[in-house]
């Protein structure tokens, strides 16, 4: 009588084993990123008055649709709710980035199942330069999500904008979205840790030393991995990633690369503190840390080198001029990390503060 009963536990066992399984693969990568071709949409909203609130402390959400096309000729239309979101680019872009908030029991079935807030970067004025500007930030996600699996996804979006406030003639552009960093913390099995700032103790320093690395390459120093700006949680323009209940190597996950060198938009400036004049000058902002840690930095780049450009010599969202230079920008990089005098000097000599052990 009793190994029925033993069975029936075994099988409960694996169901709720298969059930919790099931679980986290529902919430690993939601349908929207599980694809990188380009999605075929549409945003119909009051643009206009969106627009009009961008430098308002309160920004009312505005209602509108998104329809976008699947399979060969389908369409599908969702309710969504848009506001200018960010800092610098919403206060002084023609065209600020857009927060798309979704009402998340309508989007089942959809592409955008169970999405629910999501921001939107498009350029940040009209024009073929400004178009190009957002190609090389999306290939930065790219390239980043190519050289560590703690990356946030992204989708190109090829989007028709129609402002159904009649102010503006419907216009198109290639945009891209971003997973929300909660998404993210969950398909690595970690959390976000939420709070100001850290110390450089609790950092993960193979990860922090490769993000710092990567921003050199790229040319951007507008980031931190300690501190957050006021109000804000750690850090900026980069999110930290830890196990669950712990509070200690916190990973780093970079975002937000439209002021680096490598893109060279109009308006980037160099962070004042550093003695650079321009964002294509390279100048290396990382913490101190066991040198092993930037070597092994620079060697998991070198190995991702061919994959880098050929990310840039294979993609459809820049132009070839913009391509060329592009590339000239790398091999600077690629020049310097293959003289070991250069990275002593332009890497571990220039670091900031005491190293730290580990």
């Amino acid at each position: 009588m009793k190994q029925p009963r033993k069975r029936l536990f075994i099988l409960n066992r694996s169901l709720i084993a298969l059930t919790l399984l099931i679980s986290h693969s529902a919430y690993a990568v939601k349908p929207l990123f599980t694809s990188n071709e380009p999605l075929q949409a549409v945003l119909t909203a009051p643009l206009t008055q969106t627009y009009r609130e961008k430098k308002q402390t309160v920004r009312l959400y505005q209602e509108g649709s998104l329809s976008y096309k699947f399979g060969s000729d389908q369409t599908n239309r969702l309710a969504v709710k848009i506001r200018t979101r960010g800092n610098f680019r919403r206060l002084n872009c023609a065209l600020p980035p857009l927060r798309l908030n979704f009402a998340k029991k309508a989007n089942d079935s959809t592409v955008f199942e169970r999405q629910d807030k999501l921001k939107l970067v498009g350029p940040c004025k009209p024009g073929s330069a400004y178009q190009d500007l957002l190609g090389l930030e999306y290939l930065v996600y790219k390239i980043w999500q190519e050289l560590s699996p703690y990356h946030f996804k992204t989708r190109l979006v090829d989007l028709n904008y129609i402002d159904t406030n009649r102010k503006r003639k419907p216009w198109k552009a290639t945009t891209f979205v971003i997973e929300e960093v909660d998404d993210m913390a969950k398909r690595l099995d970690l959390t976000r840790l939420a709070q100001p700032k850290v110390k450089r103790q609790q950092m993960h320093l193979a990860q922090t030393a490769l993000l710092e690395l990567f921003q050199l390459m790229i040319g951007n120093s507008d980031y931190s991995t300690l501190a957050a700006p006021a109000g804000d949680n750690c850090c900026h323009n980069a999110r930290l990633l830890v196990k669950p209940g712990s509070s200690s190597d916190a990973i780093p996950v970079p975002y937000d690369f439209d002021v680096a060198g490598f893109v060279d938009a109009p308006y980037a400036t160099p962070a004042p503190q550093y003695p650079i004049e321009n964002v294509r000058q390279r100048y290396f902002t990382g913490w101190c840390k066991e040198d092993r840690h930037f070597k092994n930095a620079i060697q998991t780049i070198q190995d991702k080198k061919t994959t880098i450009y050929e990310i840039i010599a294979t993609a459809s969202v820049i132009s070839d001029r913009t391509r060329k230079k592009a590339t000239r920008y790398l091999d600077g990089f690629f020049t310097m990390t293959d003289d070991q005098k250069r990275v002593q000097r332009e890497v571990i000599d220039r670091c900031r503060g005491s190293v730290v052990a580990g």
